[in-house]
């Protein structure tokens, strides 16, 4: 161990942390202090040769007096062990990080100063929302997340009312919600005399609530208790500024928030604007009770939006990963078998093996015929054209990726002049690569989707989702999971990208077959949590329907790697 620290006399609410780097240790440690928050551990991990992160989870978890666990991890030696010792610790505790190594640089540096590999952002994203980690950007955010945490209660919802003594103050913290993610209800009529009735005249009840300069100590808690009871509300942000008023009267405002006996029945908050340090912990009436002020709102509705996905993510049951039908997994593994000995150092799979293997999964394909002649193709239209009489044309050699953008696609072929021409377009352009063509029906009109899987070489794989077609990669409207999938990662994944109201109908448009849609994704899973040996999986673009959930084109990439066992524990 670098370094291990125990205070002499931790009380319940003391924080646990473990850190790669002794220097963030010492802001972590610097940070508590200031906050008052007691440490019941602290440990330097370094390089993990003999302490992870798995066992300071396990130690906390076990040593009955560390109710908030604090991380900063730069690499993971299991990462499967890790959500599953992080997902039963987190349900009993917050357990907050610091998701070091978000761009290039930084995990550039994170494999030089651990000696371990840095994973990619989004998935460390994955895993610390699938295992209910509250990952902050940075130190400060982590202590202004962990102020919030030790000292409240979770609020049932995402619904804040905002209480200001200044208009401008309001403003700034509505603002700050509302990029944060919160939400700002009206209230409802009742409440809104209730409120008039306690607040001085002149005051504002929208949301925020401007209580005016007028507003003195009693009027403000007869405000704070009534916002207690509605039950409209989650949480409570209270935004002061100095006034000369409040001077001239001796009213102290903030005693309005840390006056109550007892813990309040929801979070309660406030922004500070002249305060000096960026969070600090008040002084509440009941014993050992504080509330958090924050210097700037924008901190107080980060704290509080990580305190409501917490509150979520606790209340929702642990998911589980369905059974499904139809699935031939001996086959599948003779198949990767067979290519990987054919290609001894892997590769993409041909349309026929990559189909087959998508066949072991039922993950359902448009109808498609391979083709290596002119005639061959006329043929294969023939039996494929649609209503319309109209087919797709797509060159395939090895290694190609981006058909698009080698413009080795034709679209809207109708009739065999047409069909035969677009074969001799693309013989006359690829003829040196090419090995045949891939004959398609025209699909249907629909939401274009992306569907994948990228195997990494530590977390293993991770299922990606999102809006598709030939922009998908500018877009990168994506979300991620990893597998295998439960039925809540489905849904997550479903609903996190910003497409997502595509699916659930929009402008007159019904939703598409979300069913299916979930189907496909468990089938993804399930493939890449059988083959160790797959290394990308590339579905795009998916096109779903109200009718149904279609994989219009598929690339499949296999690489010789054996099976391992995901929980083995692995230093580097």
């Amino acid at each position: 161990l670098d370094a291990t620290f125990a205070d002499g006399h931790p009380r319940p609410g003391s924080a646990g942390v473990a850190v790669q780097s002794g220097g963030i240790g010492i802001a972590l440690l610097d940070g508590l202090s200031r906050l008052g928050i007691g440490v019941s551990s602290f440990v330097s991990l370094g390089d993990k040769y003999d302490v992870s992160g798995n066992d300071m989870l396990q130690w906390w978890e076990t040593d009955g007096r560390t109710d908030l666990a604090l991380l900063h991890l730069e690499s993971f030696g299991n990462p499967r062990a890790f959500s599953r010792t992080a997902r039963r610790v987190a349900r009993r505790m917050p357990v907050l990080t610091v998701d070091a190594g978000r761009s290039a640089a930084g995990r550039r540096a994170a494999a030089s100063h651990t000696a371990a590999a840095a994973t990619p952002t989004m998935t460390r994203r994955a895993l610390f929302t699938q295992a209910g980690i509250t990952a902050t950007s940075s130190v400060g955010e982590l202590l202004e997340a962990a102020a919030l945490l030790y000292s409240q209660t979770l609020p049932e919802g995402n619904r804040v009312a905002i209480v200001t003594n200044a208009g401008g103050a309001g403003v700034l913290a509505a603002d700050a919600c509302a990029e944060a993610g919160l939400a700002l209800p009206p209230f409802t009529p009742t409440m809104i005399d209730e409120l008039l009735a306690v607040l001085p005249d002149g005051a504002a009840i929208g949301n925020p609530i401007d209580a005016t300069a007028a507003v003195t100590e009693e009027q403000l808690t007869d405000c704070v208790d009534a916002l207690m009871e509605y039950p409209g509300i989650d949480a409570v942000l209270v935004a002061l500024v100095p006034t000369a008023l409040a001077t001239a009267t001796g009213d102290n405002l903030v005693r309005a928030l840390t006056g109550a006996p007892g813990r309040r029945s929801k979070p309660v908050l406030a922004v500070r604007l002249e305060q000096d340090l960026p969070v600090r912990l008040l002084p509440a009436a009941d014993e050992g009770g504080t509330v958090p002020a924050y210097a700037e709102p924008q901190a107080a509705a980060r704290a509080l939006a990580h305190a409501a996905d917490r509150a979520a993510w606790l209340a929702r049951p642990a998911g589980t990963v369905p059974a499904l039908d139809d699935v031939d997994a001996e086959r599948a593994h003779a198949l990767a078998d067979a290519h990987l000995a054919a290609h001894p150092d892997g590769g993409w799979l041909d349309p026929r093996t990559c189909a087959d293997l998508l066949a072991c999964y039922g993950i359902p394909q448009i109808p498609w015929a391979w083709a290596e002649t002119e005639d061959d193709a006329v043929r294969a239209a023939g039996r494929l054209q649609g209503a319309d009489g109209r087919v797709v044309m797509k060159a395939h050699w090895p290694g190609l990726v981006h058909k698009s953008e080698e413009r080795a696609v034709h679209l809207d072929l109708r009739g065999e002049p047409q069909v035969r021409a677009a074969f001799r377009d693309l013989e006359t352009r690829f003829g040196h690569l090419m090995t045949g063509v891939v004959v398609q029906s025209l699909a249907r009109r629909g939401t274009e989707l992306f569907a994948g899987v990228v195997q990494d070489e530590v977390f293993g794989p991770l299922v990606l989702f999102g809006l598709g077609g030939t922009a998908t990669e500018i877009l990168a409207d994506h979300a991620a999971r990893l597998a295998p999938l439960t039925d809540h990662d489905v849904h997550d994944l479903i609903t996190s990208p910003r497409c997502a109201p595509l699916l659930f109908g929009t402008r007159g448009n019904g939703p598409v077959d979300l069913e299916a849609l979930e189907q496909l994704l468990l089938r993804l899973s399930r493939m890449a949590a059988d083959l160790p040996q797959l290394a990308e999986a590339d579905f795009n673009p998916v096109l779903a329907t109200p009718g149904g959930v279609t994989v219009l084109d598929a690339r499949v990439r296999l690489l010789p790697r054996r099976p391992q066992d995901p929980y083995l524990r692995r230093l580097r």
